[in-house]
């Protein structure tokens, strides 16, 4: 059934060696935790000759906490000081983009609807799969509706789409994703059981005063679709390009 699967999903996310276990949990995870510290870890480690990997690895374990959350290099520099550990914010850019390189995680930047530029600070990352989260940090189903967006992002990426978070003024669309001439928006939620989460959500288009396509993804059953606004379940949107 799709919402098992789905559930399955948000909790061991799609890595094909683990495929074997059948969705044994502990072995799923060791799987995962194994080519984690193996490929990703020792891949950085020696191709960029980090001599600090106890560093690399609270920040990685910090962007896994945050996926799809909004935050810049000097807040995990404020993070890890909090830890007692110091780090540049240069150093800390460079382990990120170290990070980037080997596929690890994708930063993506914010893009000012209104003012058409690319904001510089204050960006957001995911992971390449949230699997590797389950595994080092636990806990998806607790933070379902972060989990839900690094699924849209890698989903959009699959497609082939530029993906960037949407600014109007002070609301944030989660993601403007463009492709040739097309330019679509995407809100992502995770179940909209009030007026008012519904309004928050289809609300922040308000402003976009464009006639691009706009969607709104839960995992809600029931249709919410207005104001020429679309509402997509999560798996209808994932299993129908």
């Amino acid at each position: 059934h799709p919402k098992s699967s789905f559930n399955d999903y948000i909790v061991f996310g799609g890595m094909p060696h683990i495929a074997p276990f059948k969705l044994d949990y502990e072995t799923s995870m060791k799987a995962l935790r194994d080519s984690y510290n193996s490929a990703i870890l020792q891949d950085v480690v020696r191709r960029y000759n980090i001599r600090n990997v106890s560093l690399l690895e609270k920040i990685i374990s910090y962007i896994f906490a945050n996926t799809s959350k909004t935050f810049s290099a000097s807040s995990i520099s404020r993070y890890l000081k909090s830890e007692k550990i110091n780090a540049t914010v240069d150093t800390i850019i460079n382990y990120l983009k170290f990070c980037e390189d080997a596929f690890l995680i994708s930063r993506v930047k914010r893009n000012d609807i209104l003012g058409k530029e690319i904001l510089k600070t204050e960006e957001k990352f995911f992971i390449s799969d949230h699997g590797y989260r389950e595994a080092m940090i636990g806990f998806n189903l607790k933070s379902i509706e972060l989990i839900l967006e690094n699924i849209v992002y890698m989903e959009l990426v699959r497609r082939g789409y530029d993906v960037y978070i949407g600014k109007v003024n002070n609301l944030e669309i989660d993601f403007v994703a463009y492709k040739a001439n097309e330019l679509n928006y995407f809100q992502v939620s995770y179940l909209m059981p009030t007026e008012e989460t519904r309004k928050r959500e289809f609300g922040v288009y308000e402003k976009t005063a464009d006639n691009f396509p706009k969607y709104v993804i839960s995992m809600d059953q029931i249709n919410f679709s207005q104001n020429g606004i679309k509402h997509l379940n999560i798996i209808d949107f994932l299993l129908n390009e």
